[in-house]
Order: C-alpha cells, then sequence, then structure tokens
C-alpha cells in the first residue's frame, strides 16, 4: 500500500523534494507557455499523437518535446497513454484556441515577458518598494502598452480570456435588475456587460473604456442590438452619469489605494444616490487559506503597485470614496462581487 505523501499535520512528508520542486516550478510556467506557443492542444484535438508526431506538425525536436509533454502531463496537463502517445486532459482542452472561453491567449500573457521579468525582481520590488516593473521596463504598466501596440493587443487578448469563466459566473451569481442601465467602468472589451445583457433581455449597457479595448469590443450581434452603446474615456477624469449599476471589474486591484479612491469619486459622482456599484475582484480570506486572490497580489505588486484586499480593507476604501459596503457574494469562479451602495 503506498504511503501518502502528505503528513496527518499536512506537511509534505519528503519537506526537501517538496521545497525544491516548487523553487523550481518557472519551469512549468516555461513549459506551457511552450505548449501553447506550438499549440499542442489543437494538434491533440482529433485525438492522440505521438511526439514525433506533434514535432513534425510544429517543427520541433520529438524527444525535447517529448519531455516537455511528460513533465505537464506529470501535473495534469496532457496524459500520456501506454504507447507513448499523448492526449487532452479537462485542463489542455483550455489551451485549444478554437473553443468558447479557451485560456490560451491568458497562458501567453501570463507567461510573457510582462509577467516573468517583473516577477524575478520581486526582491528588489520588496526592497525598494513600488512595482518592479517601471523600473525594467522604463515606464509604468499601462504607459508602456499604450507604446507598444502588440503588447497592448497581447493584454487584452489575454484580459479577456481570463475573464470570460468568471463573466459568466458573476452575472449567475448577481440579481441584476430586470429594467435599467449597467455602466461597465474601465471593462475591456466588454465580456461582463455582454454576459449580463443577454441574461436580462430588457437591460441596456455602456461600456466605458479607452480606445483600444474599444475598437475590438465584444458587443455585436443581432440579441444585443440597440441595447449598448460605447463611450471612451479615463476613469480618472469622469464616468458616464444616468446609469442604475455601475460596475469596476478587474479595475481597483490595479491601483493603490488613492488612485482607487479617485476612481470611487468619479464613480460616485456620477451616480444617484441609492445607486449600486459592484467591484469585481478576489476577496483575501483570512490566516493561512489558500486563495488564488494571493497570488494575484504578489502579481499586483510587481506590475502595477495594486493589490488584492480582504472585505475589511474594502469596506474602508468604499466608504472613503461614498460608498457603504452592503455585502460581499462570491461565485464560482475566483473573483467574488463586493456590493455597494452611494451616500
Amino acid at each position: 500500500m503506498a504511503t501518502s505523501p502528505i503528513q496527518p499535520n499536512g506537511e509534505p512528508r519528503d519537506i526537501a523534494t517538496h521545497l525544491m520542486d516548487q523553487a523550481m516550478a518557472h519551469l512549468f510556467s516555461a513549459a506551457l507557455r511552450t505548449a501553447a506557443q506550438h499549440r499542442i492542444a489543437d494538434l491533440l484535438s482529433e485525438g492522440p499523437r505521438t511526439p514525433e508526431q506533434l514535432a513534425a506538425a510544429t517543427d520541433t525536436h520529438a524527444p525535447q518535446l517529448r519531455r516537455v509533454l511528460r513533465y505537464l502531463a506529470a501535473r495534469g496537463i496532457f496524459h500520456e497513454d501506454a504507447a507513448g502517445a499523448f492526449t487532452l486532459t479537462p485542463a489542455a482542452r483550455a489551451l485549444r484556441t478554437d473553443v468558447p472561453d479557451s485560456l490560451h491567449p491568458a497562458v501567453m500573457l501570463i507567461t510573457d515577458e510582462l509577467f516573468l521579468r517583473t516577477s524575478a525582481g520581486m526582491a528588489e520590488t520588496v526592497r525598494e518598494d513600488g512595482a518592479s516593473f517601471e523600473r525594467l521596463f522604463g515606464a509604468p504598466f499601462f504607459e508602456h502598452l499604450m507604446s507598444d501596440p502588440a503588447k497592448r493587443e497581447l493584454f487584452d487578448s489575454g484580459m479577456a480570456s481570463l475573464s470570460g469563466p468568471a463573466d459568466e459566473a458573476v452575472v449567475a451569481a448577481y440579481p441584476f435588475p430586470e429594467h435599467g442601465t449597467v455602466v461597465d467602468v474601465g471593462g475591456g472589451r466588454g465580456g461582463l456587460l455582454r454576459a449580463a445583457l443577454r441574461r436580462h433581455p430588457a437591460l441596456t449597457g455602456v461600456l466605458f473604456e479607452q480606445a483600444p479595448p474599444l475598437a475590438r469590443h465584444l458587443l455585436d450581434g443581432d440579441e444585443l442590438k440597440g441595447r449598448w452603446r460605447t463611450q471612451e474615456g479615463d476613469f480618472f477624469t469622469s464616468v458616464p452619469e444616468g446609469g442604475d449599476v455601475y460596475v469596476l471589474k478587474h479595475v481597483l486591484h490595479d491601483w493603490p489605494d488613492d488612485a482607487c479612491r479617485r476612481i470611487l469619486r468619479n464613480c460616485h459622482r456620477a451616480m444617484a444616490k441609492g445607486s449600486r456599484l459592484l467591484v469585481i475582484d478576489c476577496v483575501l480570506p483570512p490566516g493561512n487559506t489558500p486563495h488564488f486572490g494571493k497570488t494575484m497580489d504578489v502579481a499586483m505588486m510587481a506590475i502595477l503597485d495594486g493589490r488584492e484586499r480582504s472585505a475589511e480593507e474594502f469596506a474602508t476604501l468604499l466608504s472613503a470614496g461614498g460608498f457603504r459596503l452592503t455585502r460581499v457574494l462570491p461565485t464560482a469562479a475566483f473573483p467574488s462581487i463586493v456590493e455597494a451602495v452611494a451616500e
């Protein structure tokens, strides 16, 4: 009978191996990017293929490719059968580029140098305070994206991919009104707004964003015709007036508290008293509870000088912007819904 690798106290039995495996986790990101870059999941969509077949299709070296795929298979990405051929697992299917809610763009973004170089500079971030991105790339993150259209497209498509499953989870968890207008502030390409309008056929919406993501918004289609408009702008200056529900999805976590207060005050000025604001972000649990938000938190620290927050921290931040936190709703995805009312 096999011995469990975990002791009753929750610690691994082989501490040294466990720690070294964690220290080498950057290799997993590199292997995952390699598979995504060569679109291995697409090639496996019709059934098992050997490393030789995959290498011939991707112009790669079969023995080396097999070693990468074997490593990924050991972590649940792909499966190697008894004949040495590889097949898709549920996680690998999400890497296909031709499926709804594909995570391929998200993986390509998160494993890009934008993230990898800044993560490698985390020790300096801790020592110096402030995001390491600007020191490494010579400009703040969003300013850098505006000067590099290819990286901006990578970011916008990656964020739309990462947000896809969360969008459906949010609209399933929150009781949007049957009538009225939803203003999606900094809403990217509009995936969440699209999901909300589809679920509530009498709702209308405004997608408020900068020009690059608006140019490739997701709101076209007969089922939403006449129920939305886009508006270009900067939420640090103002936001559209006249909405019934305002949404800040994956916005506040990008910024430190002082910048968030500016955004919230601009929302408050645009809103009628009693209107609702939905902040869609990770809400950090207390103590040592594992949570994806704790991973996101250190990423925000390194890249943007932003942060994920606890419910108590959200309550304080919202109060400073003129709002009262009313409830926090979990979703089936990683973010929660922080509901607040304009006072």
